[in-house]
């Protein structure tokens, strides 16, 4: 559904992915209730339901029930529902690689659109040219094409360190360098961060002694093709360097973020423990933040006319949730995402100790190598992004791959003799059978 095209100057809401989602998280329901059996063990229950404490705390101190049902809907939806239902839904590894080269797809797709956007000069609005990537997702939503396309290219560099066939470590890497031309296109500071730090981690966990070989052919690439060859325009450069001036003489959009999360922390400081409600930080934003603070952000191009987007959210999910629903809110979710990536660290490194070779099904490394590459790029994204555009609903689905990977084999035994636990993985090979 992401690979179509979304409606210029659509004002957001549900989309055709969301409503897939939902379709998604019925059927799960439906089976679970035909099969009368225990869908979760009690570790997975606890991990996946954390947020909720903190939902509830933040509908009650809503502005209004509706901004609160609608919160509360969307948050349940990304961060619960869709997790679990994905996780429900993953038979074997054999499903979860299904489901990562799902990801590599969408981004190739998104990723050509974008680049044909760049090279032919119809992409969004960038210091007055329109060559921004931005793919199907519009200039509304100039963070819907980095995140698909740095989902995708952590999920092959993933698959391709993976000790599985040749076939498929060639195919990733091919794919992976694709991928990074359109990234780099996108000029989102924070998806080119966020993907170096996840893809980074993938190659260390994968092995030093190769990490050590992987980083060195990178950079001597990258000197080849920039400092030798002088590949990469001047406006990417200057939006690199950028990256490390954001205290010194930062633009109005860093200015504005800042500004934005001084506007937040100062919410929690009035209600710290239960924040200020879900949906509510437009409604408290004015009297909290500076007069630095922009009118709003300027979007062109793509399609879309001229037009100025409200500043909605403090652009970091951490002070979102903080802000919205105080320190149980952040606690409950932060705590949810912590414990994933610690349950998929362990998993990653009791499948190395069980052998890495193709003959014994590889252990799954490769499929551990996505899940943990996956959690830290979204833990990392959440530290200058929040949920919001058609993209948000694959958090919600990168959440389940990580959730499969991290909490499947602790999955209750069925109540029912002879039946599979749900969620439980089952031995290679088996779902294509």
């Amino acid at each position: 559904m992401l690979a179509l095209p979304v409606a210029p100057g659509g004002e957001g809401g549900a989309n055709a992915a969301d409503a897939v989602s939902g379709l998604l998280v019925l059927w799960c329901g439906v089976r679970l209730v035909r099969d009368r059996r225990r869908p979760l063990s009690r570790t997975a229950a606890v991990v996946m339901g954390l947020p909720v404490v903190g939902l509830a705390a933040g509908v009650a101190g809503a502005v209004t029930p509706e901004a609160g049902l609608t919160g509360l809907t969307r948050y349940l939806q990304i961060f619960v529902l869709v997790p679990a239902a994905v996780l429900l839904s993953v038979r074997g590894r054999a499903d979860f690689r299904l489901l990562a080269w799902s990801f590599v797809g969408l981004g190739l797709w998104q990723g050509a659109v974008g680049v044909h956007q760049y090279v032919t000069g119809t992409g969004a609005s960038y210091v007055g040219e329109d060559i921004r990537a931005v793919g199907t997702f519009g200039a509304t939503d100039v963070m819907g094409m980095a995140t698909v396309v740095s989902f995708g290219l952590v999920c092959a560099v993933g698959l391709a360190l993976g000790p599985c066939t040749v076939r498929q470590r060639t195919a990733a890497a091919v794919c992976a360098v694709a991928l990074a031309a359109p990234l780099a296109l996108s000029f989102s500071r924070g998806a080119w961060i966020a993907t170096a730090l996840a893809c980074g981690l993938q190659v260390m966990l994968a092995g030093l002694r190769r990490a050590v070989g992987i980083f060195a052919a990178v950079a001597a690439v990258g000197v080849i093709l920039v400092g030798g060859l002088g590949i990469g325009s001047a406006l990417l450069q200057e939006r690199m360097s950028s990256i490390t001036q954001v205290t010194d003489a930062p633009d109005q959009s860093v200015n504005d973020r800042y500004t934005m999360w001084a506007a937040a922390v100062d919410m929690w400081r009035e209600q710290p423990l239960t924040g200020v409600g879900l949906k509510s930080f437009p409604e408290y934003r004015d009297g909290r933040a500076s007069l630095a603070l922009s009118s709003g952000s300027e979007t062109a191009g793509a399609g879309v006319a001229y037009r100025k987007q409200p500043l909605l959210s403090p652009h970091n999910m951490y002070l979102l949730v903080l802000s919205e629903q105080g320190l149980i809110g952040l606690l409950g979710l932060a705590g949810s995402w912590l414990a994933l990536l610690v349950c998929a660290l362990r998993r990653l490194a009791r499948a190395r100790r069980t052998g890495n070779g193709p003959s014994n099904g590889s252990g799954g490394l490769d499929c551990g190598l996505v899940a943990c590459g996956l959690i830290v790029w979204q833990l990392v994204d959440f530290a200058y992004a929040d949920i919001g555009g058609p993209s948000t609903v694959l958090t919600g689905v990168v959440l389940g791959l990580v959730a499969w990977w991290a909490l499947a084999d602790t999955a209750s035994s069925s109540r029912t003799s002879g039946r599979r636990p749900a969620g439980a993985a089952e031995p290679e090979g088996a779902a294509a059978s």
